[in-house]
Order: structure tokens, then sequence, then C-alpha cells
């Protein structure tokens, strides 16, 4: 019999809890919330991130993050 193992990473996403079920990138936090290829602002546990940091830096278990998005308009 195996024994499936399960590891939630806990976090908070724009000040609400979020589950996720592995590590994994900004990048592909953005990706997994609807937010992939949009323009936006990303803060991780109260720094400003660069997006050309987004596919290299790693969200990890406890991490706050905010994601702002932009809009146009008049």
């Amino acid at each position: 019999m195996a024994v499936e193992l399960r590891y939630q990473m806990h976090i908070q996403l724009n000040g609400t809890p979020h589950e996720l079920a592995a590590a994994m990138t900004v990048q592909e936090l953005l990706e997994s919330v609807g937010f992939g290829g949009k323009p936006c602002v990303v803060e991780l546990d109260e720094q400003a991130l660069l997006p050309r940091l987004y596919a290299t830096t790693m969200v990890r278990d406890g991490s706050r993050v905010e994601i702002v998005t932009l809009a146009a308009g008049g």
C-alpha cells in the first residue's frame, strides 16, 4: 500500500489566505491565478519585485504576496 504525501503551502495573496499545491516561482503563481502575461506589479514579503525576477523568485510557505494590476482608461 503506497502512502501519498501531500504538501500544501500556505501564503497570503492580496491579504487573503491562499493554498499552493507545490513550491512555485512568482511567474508560475501569476499564471495560476490568471495574471500570466498581464501588466502587474508584485510585492513579495513587502519588497517590490522587478518583472525580470518573476521567473526566478520562489514563493515560499508563509510568503505575503500582493499583486496590483495596471489599468488604463479615462
